[in-house]
């Protein structure tokens, strides 16, 4: 195995992250020990959009979502989560 070369101690996030843009990352850590870790209460990142739906739609999610006792984006989000991970299913 060869040697590692040592992280130098940097004095601000801008110089550190000039650092490792420059420099090979593999020459300053072993990642044949690396540990998969988990980050439970990191939420996922989001983004807004913009969907135009028929009134009667938004009307039904509304009320289905009202009889679950949730709101009713949630609800949308949870639908369209389902069908997602269902046509990935089928499609395997």
């Amino acid at each position: 195995m060869r040697q590692l070369k040592k992280i130098p101690k940097f004095k601000s996030e801008k110089e550190e992250a000039e650092f490792w843009a420059t420099h090979d990352s593999a020459e300053y850590i072993d990642y044949s020990k690396a540990k998969r870790v988990l980050f439970p209460k990191l939420k996922p990142t989001t983004k807004s959009i913009s969907i135009r739906l028929p009134e009667s739609l938004i009307e039904h999610i509304k009320v289905l979502a009202n009889k679950r006792d949730i709101p009713y984006q949630s609800l949308m989000k949870m639908f369209l989560v389902e069908r997602i991970e269902k046509e990935f299913k089928v499609a395997k």
